[in-house]
């Protein structure tokens, strides 16, 4: 008998290393397991992936969204700095710079752009002008148009005849995983952000 080894365990080996088969249920049993490890794996694969695709798609809602608040706010600057002979100039110049600037959006298939001058004159909001670009079809939440009645913010209302340059970008935003269909993930179908200068 080995002193290293206990008695119950050596009997053991001695009872049923001789006997065929003495092993198997041991194989069986692992097969079981690894069947088991298997199942458990693709379980927490699946989740993984719907996360990481999740992810990616609202990763990707969030980058958009930021191009959008950093297109409105040039689009807002270069209008009130103005280039350009006319207001219609100068609201067409911003508005193709915007356009050219907007990259990896695509504007003109999948966005609109609308800008929008407010004059504040009389204790009333007035649109002298309004342009717009793009592809999708989208209303002003200032004004669709021109005229009174213009919708601002109640913050800091501008001085009497004071001019102020309000730009609106929408965006369709498309996820690029099918991971929203599949669980019902929903994200926003149009973006949006406005900008007052």
């Amino acid at each position: 008998m080995n002193p290293l080894i206990p008695a119950r365990q050596t009997n053991d080996v001695a009872a049923h290393g001789s006997r065929p088969g003495a092993h198997s249920g041991l194989v069986r049993r692992g097969s079981s397991r690894s069947g088991q490890a298997f199942v458990e794996l693709v379980f927490v694969a699946l989740m993984m992936m719907v996360l990481v695709f999740g992810l990616i798609d609202f990763s990707r809602a969030i980058y958009e969204r930021q191009i959008l608040t950093n297109l409105t706010r040039e689009g807002s600057n270069l209008a009130s700095r103005g280039t350009g002979s006319t207001t219609d100039q100068v609201i067409s110049n911003a508005i193709t710079a915007i356009v050219s600037s907007a990259n990896p959006l695509t504007i003109n298939p999948n966005g609109r752009i609308i800008i929008s001058v407010v004059v504040y004159s009389n204790g009333e909001f007035f649109v002298t002008n309004q342009q717009s670009q793009g592809g999708i079809s989208a209303t002003s939440k200032v004004l669709n148009g021109t005229g009174p009645g213009a919708v601002m913010p109640n913050t800091n209302p501008p001085l009497t005849n004071q001019t102020v340059y309000v730009t609106e970008v929408y965006y369709n935003f498309v996820p690029v995983t099918p991971v929203g269909g599949l669980v019902n993930l929903t994200l926003p179908t149009q973006l949006y952000d406005v900008a007052y200068f």
